[in-house]
């Protein structure tokens, strides 16, 4: 079964063709600044690779060049579109309709519509992708699998605010947490990288980038997620805030004269560490560059970041009375080895020693917690594209039959 996975944004689709009978990826690549000036990078599992402009005034078009590009005879890895079984397409929003991954049919895409309030910026460029396909592989089988499904698993005690219940019933005001593709891959990944059995292990996924959350994992199943009823809550990220004391914002609103509108603009695009590090950078290589130059904001900015995710931590082994995994991903989690480490200084009454020769490592999946420490602390390559494969791979098998 060979399926192609989509990941359709505003401007760009990323993409890979999968074989999932070996898990091997055949093709991958990138259509960039679509309606724009277009740019097109394409690589295969065979060495191919290259990167050119090409004309793509919208994401139709950029599914014609990517199909296009798949059957050419010098530079595809399939003869002709019948070989791609699914098309799974990263879904982000799915409110609390969807559970699982589901086949993308004509009421799905009318239901995830009625979410688009809930992620103005991500459902509507994922509902263009899918169009996109059902225009040109309209005979295709294609499932969604939902970046919030995995987090639904959350009891109303972790998932509902503070506020009055009515808003609940009648907007569906609650927390939903986010980058659950990722959580559910690594958790999984973690599990079996330990020989353990997913049934009967706790653990908590660090997924690290521009974009982070922690997410607490218990027996397989969702028990809470940092990220609430957008993906602006919880951590101090690369452009957000993460956690602002609604207070506060009242209070700036009035003393700089701004609506809500520049407000929401000041949290999700000039906070977070570029924020704290006075625009330096929201790029924690170029902070960590500039820490060593001892610039005292940069400095501030990551210790802030660390202690943020080590708080989460913290509640998090509470919320599951225990913990057996902490895993680190996605771009810092995985490469910033002392970010890593500066967590874990907060985590000692955990039990937890970290291998500092381990910790400098680098691998798919690697230990770097020492022989002392009480629990398993791990860094595991995420891989969403993949985990999309497999789920749409697992719908495709239940409709098949």
């Amino acid at each position: 079964m060979k399926i192609l996975v989509i990941n359709s944004g505003s401007s760009s689709l990323k993409f890979q063709v999968i074989d999932m009978e070996t898990e091997e990826v055949l093709a991958r690549g990138v259509c960039e600044r679509i309606g724009i000036d277009g740019i097109f990078t394409y690589k295969t599992g065979s060495g191919i690779s290259f990167k050119e402009q090409v004309t793509m005034e919208n994401h139709t078009q950029a599914v014609h060049v990517l199909l296009d590009t798949l059957i050419d005879p010098e530079k595809g890895v399939i003869k002709d579109f019948s070989e791609i079984d699914v098309i799974g397409h990263r879904l982000v929003h799915g409110g609390e309709k969807f559970t699982g991954s589901v086949v993308i049919t004509d009421e799905v895409i009318e239901a995830m519509t009625e979410c688009n309030d809930l992620a103005p910026l991500h459902n509507p460029a994922n509902l263009i992708g899918v169009d996109a396909c059902r225009r040109l592989m309209p005979d295709t089988l294609m499932v969604g699998v939902f970046d919030t499904a995995f987090n639904q698993t959350m009891e109303p005690k972790a998932f509902l605010y503070g506020l009055p219940y009515r808003y609940y019933e009648k907007y569906k005001i609650r927390r939903y947490g986010f980058h659950g593709i990722s959580h559910k891959y690594v958790s999984q990944r973690a599990a079996e990288f330990m020989h353990q059995d997913l049934r009967r292990v706790k653990t908590i996924v660090c997924h690290l980038g521009n974009g982070a959350s922690i997410c607490a994992v218990k027996y397989g199943k969702v028990v809470d997620n940092s990220m609430g009823f957008t993906p602006l809550e919880g951590l101090v990220m690369g452009t957000r805030s993460g956690d602002v004391d609604p207070g506060a914002l009242e209070f700036l609103a009035k003393k700089e004269n701004l609506d809500l509108p520049q407000i929401m603009k000041i949290l999700n695009q000039e906070s977070g560490v570029l924020g704290i590090s006075k625009n330096l950078s929201s790029d924690f290589r170029e902070l960590k560059d500039a820490e060593i130059k001892y610039n005292e904001k940069a400095s501030l900015a990551r210790e802030i970041f660390a202690y943020k995710v080590a708080k989460y931590v913290g509640s998090y082994a509470a919320a599951m009375n225990g913990v057996d995994n902490i895993v680190f991903t996605a771009g810092v989690g995985e490469n910033d080895s002392d970010i890593r480490e500066e967590i874990c200084s907060y985590l000692e009454f955990l039990g937890i020693h970290i291998d500092e020769v381990k910790n400098r490592e680098s691998a798919e999946a690697i230990k770097i917690s020492d022989g002392m420490s009480k629990v398993n602390v791990l860094v595991i390559r995420t891989n969403e594209e993949l985990e999309i494969a497999r789920q749409a791979a697992e719908v495709a098998r239940r409709v098949q039959g």
